[in-house]
């Protein structure tokens, strides 16, 4: 299986005094990059976020928002934390015994007191494993887009490999006669250019300079390469930064397939090479 590294996951849990929203989206990167933006009555979860994302992916920049709306439902009675209210009036008594003049506390800054209404808060075992719940659910759903997503680009190199085997085995006829006529062309020119010259010697230097023009070396190496990719595709897993690898082995070798070229037919397949491979190194940037 291939996994792209963009992918998007939405999931929500109704936890009874709110609903958990979690929403997951990633994009590519070198490595794993994670940037988290929770609220901060649920932000006690987050390391355990962090562990789960962690162990799910291996690549991408992936952006976790986690929020607890307003629940729908109707509004469950709201009771006050007794205990927490009596020691919140002793507090209050202390400090005016001292500061006589302290304004005492208003109704409304005492509800708004953290744990002072009934079901203000979750418990925070019942709070961990509800979002664990959800973040599982988010990232079976986000993996789950990120293998279709990389189905696709995997079909799309291998199309591109076909194509490029294509052009090879277009490319490996054309040589022997390029390479001829591009020594009779220039043997031609030395004659002219120096009609003393004895011939045996112009056929040995002709033969020199065929070697350093061959481009039967390159091609080879373009079909291992090929093979090599279509190999690391059909095996799949986190195969992202091999293949990025053998793109720049790929342009290394249609490059210098350009330049070693002595005919117009071969450039122009080493022209149609390096539009295969940027094609290709554009998508394996998106592979995980």
């Amino acid at each position: 299986m291939i996994y792209s590294m963009t992918g998007y996951a939405v999931q929500m849990r109704d936890i009874g005094r709110g609903i958990l929203h979690l929403e997951l989206r990633t994009v590519n990167s070198r490595y794993l990059d994670m940037n988290f933006r929770i609220a901060e009555e649920v932000r006690i979860v987050e390391p355990a976020l962090r562990e789960m994302i962690a162990a799910r992916l291996n690549r991408g920049k992936v952006d976790c928002r986690l929020n607890l709306l307003a629940s729908t439902a109707a509004p469950r009675e709201a009771s006050l934390n007794r205990a927490l209210l009596q020691q919140l009036a002793d507090l209050q008594s202390g400090v005016r015994d001292r500061l006589p003049d302290a304004a005492p506390l208003s109704v409304n800054e005492v509800l708004r007191w953290p744990g002072m209404l009934g079901d203000d808060q979750l418990a925070p075992d019942t709070l961990q494993a509800e979002s664990a719940a959800l973040a599982k659910a988010a990232l079976d759903e986000l993996i789950a887009t990120r293998a279709r997503e990389g189905e696709k680009l995997g079909a799309m190199i291998i199309e591109r490999v076909e194509k490029m085997r294509a052009l090879v085995a277009q490319a490996t006829p054309l040589l022997p006669q390029a390479l001829a006529d591009y020594q009779e062309r220039l043997a031609t020119r030395l004659r002219e250019a120096a009609a003393s010259l004895d011939e045996e010697r112009i056929r040995q230097e002709m033969g020199l300079f065929a070697t350093r023009v061959d481009v039967a070396e390159e091609l080879n190496r373009l079909v291992a390469h090929l093979d090599e990719v279509a190999r690391v595709v059909g095996k799949g897993g986190a195969i992202g930064k091999r293949l990025d690898f053998l793109m720049q082995e790929l342009n290394r070798e249609a490059n210098t397939l350009a330049s070693k070229s002595v005919s117009t037919e071969i450039t122009a397949i080493a022209v149609d090479m390096k539009l295969l491979i940027e094609q290709m190194r554009e998508q394996v940037q998106n592979i995980e």
